[in-house]
């Protein structure tokens, strides 16, 4: 999918006031979300980026602690997009030597999760990756509004240089798609139609997890290890034709 006609990301960044660094990682994760169908996270995200009243272009995400299996990081005001970024950089130039927790607090929006997952694992690395959002799902019981969509995205490297990518949203549509007008609002309920308890369930145990982790505000938690065997083209040759997650 291509993205909208008219819209040029990167110009549209500089225009807001971001640094030609900052403008291109976030042009480049826009338009990879729009190449991937993922329009909810693509480039009509800018527009919403233009209405946040406490964007702040100088910003900069920090890394608060880091030893081989645990890193802590603050956003610290920027946009979780460039704070998953520079974590994502992070671990490619320094990568655990088997397992790797991280947590991110105060890093919002995260956006295509399955977007920095697929870095990792082009890097060579498996990952996997939740974040929180605005309390936007109820129990299909009823009640109040109690998880984000909360998605969960996980990369596997492959030998073949085709790494599975698999990220899915807890929400029947994502708040995105409610931004660009592709759905109602009404329509922010768990997927599953009579088996929605399932992805609300996850997505609470994904907002607690999360929060237990990175404390108040929203965050996120990414685990990244180094492979230890190489299941996907083996995987591959026992679907066929048939097309595997991320493969777009």
């Amino acid at each position: 999918m291509s993205p909208p006609k008219g819209l040029n990301a990167f110009e549209d960044l500089k225009a807001l006031g971001f640094d030609d660094l900052d403008a291109r990682l976030l042009a480049d994760h826009f338009e990879d979300a729009d190449r991937r169908g993922r329009p909810g996270h693509g480039v009509s995200r800018i527009p919403w980026l233009r209405s946040l009243p406490d964007l702040d272009l100088g910003a900069q995400p920090k890394r608060l602690s880091f030893d081989p299996g645990h890193e802590r990081w603050d956003g610290d005001g920027a946009l979780g997009y460039l704070t998953l970024s520079r974590i994502v950089e992070a671990q490619l130039a320094e990568p655990p030597e088997a397992v790797r927790l991280v947590v991110a607090s105060n890093c919002f929006p995260t956006g295509f999760l399955g977007y920095w997952v697929r870095r990792l694992a082009e890097g060579g690395l498996v990952a996997a990756l939740t974040a929180t959002s605005p309390p936007r799902l109820a129990s299909p019981e009823g009640g109040p509004p109690l998880a984000g969509t909360n998605p969960l995205a996980i990369a596997v490297p492959s030998s073949d240089g085709r790494p599975l990518v698999a990220d899915v949203s807890m929400g029947k549509v994502t708040y995105g798609d409610v931004l660009r007008g592709a759905a109602a609002e009404e329509d922010l309920v768990p997927f599953g139609e009579e088996q929605a308890y399932k992805a609300f369930a996850l997505a609470v145990g994904l907002h607690m997890l999360v929060s237990a982790l990175a404390g108040e505000g929203y965050g996120a938690v990414l685990l990244v290890a180094q492979p230890e065997h190489d299941p996907v083209p083996g995987l591959r040759a026992l679907a066929g034709d048939v097309r595997l997650p991320g493969d777009r």
